[in-house]
């Protein structure tokens, strides 16, 4: 329950989709307060059920949103903090098999990628029921920039961030549209920039280093994410059958296994359904297959015996 998994929280209180939320914590006394702390604004939400405790609350949970780790300092990157967060995910996991055995398993914590991978070896689960949050928060991030530049509200701007969720992820340019109209012929008429390349440049270098500036400017992020994870709870408890770019393990998709990453997959009750293999350019499919063999150097210096 730190400031990640305290606003989880906050939204999926705010949403009222969730009927019941326990708040799990090393330290029992902040996940404590943290409960109190929401039970008391519950006269303004829809009802809801939170409680602070040990493992044993959570038996028969249907989520288990696992947000729990050491967090990135100022200028480290997200795959150093790998070792430190992957011993902490080996007791975690194990608690989890035992209490809540048939749980989706929703990681947050970073590198996540590489960290969804592992909770995947560790629990044991079908991977339908391992997921990452992955690289929602940058497609978001992505098409509020582009949103920004072109002046149309963010919800009409398509388009996805994939691969790592962090400093090899690729922007899918050749698949943004905005209302359904291609990124360069809205930007013929647009005529707010000069559809360069260098523009395009621009706008994904704000969206890789976003994290990092807000981390450099109050601690850490917190808001964005914890609105990503709500997205991501609310299509497996309603079974939307949404496409999210959670991460995911590709079974030869663009040539890549071995190693889980963020593409666009459809999100319901029985967690991942299905990869949508999109068409992306050249150029992109490199970025993509870099990205996971990035990834897969980092897994292969971790020990989880």
């Amino acid at each position: 329950m730190g400031n990640v998994g305290a606003t989880i929280a906050y939204t999926l209180m705010l949403d009222g989709t969730i009927p019941e939320i326990v708040l799990i914590d090393i330290n029992e006394k902040k996940a404590e307060g943290e409960a109190m702390d929401l039970n008391h604004g519950m006269s303004f939400v829809k009802p809801a059920v939170i409680s602070s405790g040990d493992y044993p609350l959570m038996e028969g949970s249907d989520i288990v949103i696992i947000a729990a780790g050491v967090s990135q300092k100022p200028g480290e990157t997200r795959i150093s903090l790998l070792q430190r967060n992957t011993q902490i995910f080996k007791g975690i996991v194990e608690k989890i098999k035992t209490y809540s055995p048939d749980a989706i398993l929703l990681v947050v914590t970073n590198p996540v990628d590489i960290l969804t991978y592992i909770t995947y070896k560790l629990s044991g689960f079908p991977k339908n029921r391992v997921i990452g949050s992955g690289t929602v928060l940058d497609t978001s991030r992505f098409r509020y920039m582009i949103s920004r530049k072109t002046g149309i509200d963010p919800r009409n701007v398509h388009g996805y961030i994939i691969g790592e969720h962090g400093d090899s992820e690729v922007a899918a340019w050749s698949l943004v549209n905005i209302a359904g109209v291609s990124m360069d012929i809205f930007c013929k008429k647009c005529k707010l920039c000069d559809n360069s390349c260098e523009c395009r440049d621009i706008i994904f270098e704000k969206v890789k280093h976003a994290a990092y500036e807000i981390i450099e400017r109050k601690g850490s992020t917190y808001y964005a994410v914890g609105l990503a994870v709500k997205r991501i709870v609310e299509a497996i408890v309603r079974n939307e059958n949404s496409i999210l770019t959670v991460s995911v393990f590709p079974e030869g998709h663009y040539g890549i296994d071995g190693i889980s990453l963020s593409l666009p997959a459809v999100v319901g009750n029985k967690g991942v359904n299905e990869i949508i293999e999109i068409p992306v350019s050249e150029s992109e499919l490199e970025g993509l297959r870099n990205s996971a063999a990035q990834l897969k150097e980092a897994l292969s210096q971790i020990d989880l015996l």
